[in-house]
């Protein structure tokens, strides 16, 4: 028994780290381009070249969301790892293009580069729901989203510092270093166990879901899931605006020559954020673990809020702002990518998988990122990202609060009412 309990821990980190790194890679072909300032190209149609860029590639990340709701909900375990394979390379092509081709004409390869990696996250998590402890798989997999964006900015600014590289190489040059080590780590994910018969009876059995299976189930929470993407919204719009305009921001605060502060900040909320996840593990009342996992995302909430009021009035520094603001972001953002749907799930016994929860949630999300950073371009706002950003925080955090109340308070409500047979 003693050895079943070895063998299963083993595993489980097995999985958590492959699954850690083969997301970590997917990263680098799709932030270090935020690396770039841009400041010598001309502005389009009065929008900068790199607000355009952004928009270009969330934008097609966010078409590759839509699509995920019926792909990722609706996906079959067979030829995974070749999927996975084949979209990477589609995302690659682009940044290899992109520099060969002079602006405006080269911003449609951002988009294209875009479109390919928005279901990469569900076709990797596939490999990790419904296990026992997927919190803790989970997790590690979702802290990639904190880590991997600074070290693959920090591999990118690196590469320009040491081979004075133009901005629009930076792209191709970091994806080219990390297409070997993706490659290996997507054959080691297809040799991933699947979970066990104890493990699928106590978190149900994860099956594809069909269109008027999605619709039942949409149905059924449409209050709890039309909050969680209003949730998920915020949250994905101030990560976004935090991962794309980090090199602005750091510069409005004299960090800009600085080219490991992208890691700096971002180890110890991973840190932290994987501690309080993880631990999760170890509740198995399904229930209970679900409202926790609200409760997190309330408690994220309430961090970012108070450490912007603190940086507003100059109590605390400029670094320990945006520490402590990715630390409650993250906060709320993580359980959505790994524990709150998965636990949903098992605690209504809901025979369907996470892949549609997540992505309904996603595309949304993302489709406000995009509508922000548009209105900000096109209305010609002159206040800098870091005010812009301190101040939409902070009203983020008071509407998310009052959210993540109700939505508590309603699947708390809806679970008394009803178990799903």
């Amino acid at each position: 028994m003693k050895k079943e309990k070895i063998n299963s821990i083993l595993i489980s980190i097995y999985i958590a780290v492959i699954c850690f790194l083969t997301y970590a890679c997917v990263y680098a072909f799709r932030k270090p381009f935020t690396i770039g300032l841009y400041m010598d190209e001309p502005k389009i149609a009065g929008v900068d070249y790199k607000n355009i860029l952004v928009i270009a590639q969330v934008l097609g990340y966010t078409v590759s969301k839509f699509y995920g709701i019926k792909f990722i909900s609706e996906l079959n375990k067979v030829g995974r790892g070749w999927s996975i394979l084949m979209l990477i390379i589609l995302s690659f092509i682009p940044l290899l293009l992109f520099p060969l081709f002079k602006s405006p004409w080269n911003i449609v390869f951002l988009f294209f580069n875009g479109l390919p990696l928005g279901v990469l996250w569900g076709l990797i998590f596939s490999f990790v729901e419904g296990r026992k402890t997927s919190d803790f798989i989970g997790a590690t997999m979702a802290v990639s989203f904190i880590v991997s964006s600074g070290f693959v900015k920090t591999v990118g600014k690196w590469l320009q510092l040491t081979y004075v590289l133009q901005e629009k190489w930076i792209p191709f040059y970091t994806g080219l270093i990390f297409l070997v080590p993706v490659i290996i780590l997507i054959y080691l994910l297809e040799k991933i166990p699947h979970p066990t018969a104890f493990e699928t009876e106590e978190k149900s059995l994860r099956v594809p879901m069909n269109s008027n299976e999605r619709k039942h189930f949409f149905k059924l929470f449409s209050f709890g899931l039309i909050s969680f993407i209003f949730i998920y919204i915020l949250l994905t719009l101030f990560r976004d605006i935090r991962d794309n305009f980090a090199a602005d921001i750091w510069l409005e605060l004299g960090y800009g020559k600085n080219a490991a502060i992208f890691t700096a900040t971002e180890i110890p909320i991973a840190f932290c954020v994987l501690i309080l996840i993880a631990s999760m593990i170890y509740i198995n009342n399904n229930k209970l673990a679900f409202q926790i996992a609200q409760i997190i995302i309330l408690a994220g909430f309430v961090i970012c809020g108070i450490s912007t009021l603190l940086f507003l009035q100059h109590i605390i520094s400029g670094y320990l702002w945006i520490v402590l603001v990715g630390l409650g972001l993250y906060m709320g953002y993580i359980p959505f990518n790994c524990i709150l749907f998965d636990r949903m799930i098992a605690t209504f016994k809901i025979k369907g998988n996470v892949g549609y929860f997540m992505y309904l949630v996603d595309s949304f999300g993302y489709l406000a990122s995009v509508f922000v950073i548009i209105l900000k371009s096109s209305m010609g706002i002159s206040i800098s990202w870091t005010n812009f950003y301190s101040n939409g925080v902070l009203i983020l955090s008071i509407i998310g609060t009052l959210v993540s109340i109700a939505t508590l308070l309603y699947f708390n409500k809806k679970y008394k009412k009803y178990t799903y047979e």
